[in-house]
């Protein structure tokens, strides 16, 4: 009977297992760093006493935590996002960059750094310092509604359809793109450059504040469609006979898709593989059930994507390597492997 409600709630000893190695990660995470801290120092911190160093303490409280934080919610939505694609079109390779998420918010990012002194002065006057963030994740979104509304057709959303929409719509958003890099300046380039390869070393408690209430939506609706995505392993067909609607889930997963990806590229940048190589790697491991694969894609992705940010930090250290560098490094031969190994192609 423990064992039935515990696989019912996804607890196993997978999850236990993938707690104890965020709880590790974690602590490497806070610690690590052009400013090493002691384990002593978070001890200070968290119990109340007055810290030996309190430079340790600021570091700690104002740049590891937050960073920590929403490196771990960046990682976890991607991750969610890749596996309910992945569940949704019954195809492993699929990602959130598939429907032009992320390449709405790249493009809607990069016209706020090129075009904010001239076009879009309003938009900075109006946004302030959340300018850049806000633009990506209307941009996000509005190329998942977008390319939503070419692919439905007479109150049915054609898969097929939506996934050609998004091949179009990264085409486009890739052409913008370039043509704005063209025409970007040298300290515009720079900053273009280190956006579009991901970063977390910008974040702060207000990154949190804009990103993470968008990203836990995200987070807690997904879990709701771990028995419709089950169903759709066995054919659309399928869908309906079990009295789900075929169309109203594709939207709602299509919707928080765009939610959490555009809020996670608003404040960290273009991050690649973790929607690609986690929930696939978690299937591989544990099965195909969404109710183990979503959460465990949650805990794995954040991870994944924190243990990433540190390894970062630490390899040209007092320099760091933007994230996403770091994660193709990792990611791309990881997933070349495992795609030999299991001879999805």
């Amino acid at each position: 009977m423990i064992r039935d409600a515990a696989g019912r709630f996804g607890f196993t000893p997978s999850l236990v297992v993938g707690l104890l190695a965020a709880v590790l990660v974690a602590l490497v995470s806070v610690t690590s760093g052009a400013y090493p801290l002691a384990f002593t120092d978070i001890l200070s911190v968290i119990t109340g006493r007055e810290a030996s160093d309190p430079v340790a303490s600021m570091v700690l409280l104002e740049v590891r935590m937050p960073r920590f934080l929403l490196g771990f919610l960046v990682g976890a939505v991607l991750a969610v996002s890749g596996a309910l694609l992945q569940g949704l079109f019954r195809n492993p390779l699929a990602d959130p960059g598939l429907i032009g998420v992320s390449a709405g918010a790249s493009l809607a990012a990069i016209a706020v750094i090129v075009l904010g002194n001239t076009w879009l002065g309003g938009w900075l006057a109006m946004t302030g310092e959340w300018a850049l963030p806000i633009a990506a994740f209307l941009g996000g979104s509005g190329t998942v509604l977008l390319a939503w509304r070419i692919a439905n057709r007479s109150g049915q959303t054609a898969v097929a359809t939506l996934l050609l929409a998004g091949i179009a719509i990264n085409a486009v958003a890739g052409a913008a793109t370039g043509l704005l890099t063209f025409y970007a300046n040298d300290e515009e380039l720079r900053s273009l450059t280190f956006w579009t390869m991901g970063s977390l070393g910008h974040a702060g408690w207000d990154d949190l504040l804009v990103g993470a209430p968008f990203m836990l939506l995200a987070l807690l609706a997904a879990p709701l469609l771990a028995r419709p995505l089950d169903a759709f392993l066995l054919g659309e067909s399928v869908v309906g006979h079990l009295g789900y609607r075929t169309d109203t889930v594709k939207k709602v997963a299509i919707l928080v898709v765009g939610l959490g990806v555009g809020a996670a590229v608003a404040v960290s940048g273009l991050i690649g593989f973790v929607g690609l190589v986690v929930p696939h790697l978690v299937r591989q491991l544990l099965g195909a059930s969404h109710r183990v694969v979503l959460p465990l894609s949650a805990l794995v992705g954040g991870t994944l994507l924190v243990a990433a940010d540190s390894l970062a930090r630490v390899v040209v250290a007092p320099a760091e390597l933007p994230i996403g560098l770091m994660m193709a490094l990792i990611g791309g031969p990881f997933f070349l492997a495992l795609l030999l190994r299991t001879k999805v192609i």
